[in-house]
């Protein structure tokens, strides 16, 4: 049975994940590194135990989180498809049941808000740990002033956490914003797609979806 560890450990992956991220740095993009892969790969594990999943359903979910960005090695636009798409490859090159492969494949290739869809239990977990990470570490630009809006409004969160009650079904993503950097109408200009999306992912999971910013409830 291929584990989390075993694609941690697979030089190729740890490859693609550093080479995917200095493209995205070539283009402004935000840190897409090892970082912040692990960060999803732990709250897509999180998300499923806190809702009572089968552990193998969790570890599914913790491999595409650690494997969602490989596709940015190849280019950005279409990266959640091409990045299933290498991810099947490996996987099949590793043994990994042709069933959990396609698991994995189908949340990795539908994580990205332009077409994406919350299709299974483990594609709803990687939109949510993936669309929650949202914080000032993963700014690359040294440059204050020269901020863009996407830089502005993650350097302006100084804490994203992501709550998930299984008692309640209430999946709460609450984040504090320094709102001299970036008003939170900024906030919305940018992410209310993927907020969007995180409602959807939520209610696949049988969960409501808030949002809640400084303290105030906005969705």
């Amino acid at each position: 049975m291929v584990t989390l560890q075993d694609l941690m450990d697979d030089p190729l992956i740890e490859t693609l994940i550093a080479k995917g991220n200095d493209h995205l740095g070539a283009l402004g993009y935000t840190n897409h590194g090892k970082l912040h892969v692990a960060l999803v790969a732990d709250r897509c594990y999180k998300i499923l135990e806190q809702l009572g999943s089968p552990e193998r359903e969790r570890e599914l979910a913790a491999i595409a989180g650690y494997l969602h960005d490989i596709g940015n090695v190849i280019n950005r636009r279409g990266h959640s498809q091409s990045g299933a798409l290498l991810a099947m490859t490996i996987m099949r090159r590793m043994g990994m049941d042709p069933a959990e492969i396609a698991v994995v494949a189908g949340a990795i290739g539908n994580h990205d808000e332009g077409n994406g869809q919350p299709i299974s239990r483990v594609a709803a977990a990687l939109i949510l740990a993936d669309k929650s990470h949202v914080h000032r570490s993963r700014v690359r630009n040294p440059d204050v002033s020269t901020f863009d809006i996407h830089d502005r409004v993650n350097y302006a969160v100084n804490e994203s956490i992501l709550r998930v009650n299984g008692e309640s079904r209430v999946i709460t993503m609450e984040l504090s914003i320094e709102t001299e950097i970036c008003p939170v109408m900024e906030y919305f200009e940018i992410f209310l797609t993927r907020m969007v999306m995180c409602r959807r992912a939520a209610a696949f999971l049988e969960c409501q979806f808030e949002l809640l910013i400084n303290g105030a409830k906005l969705l």
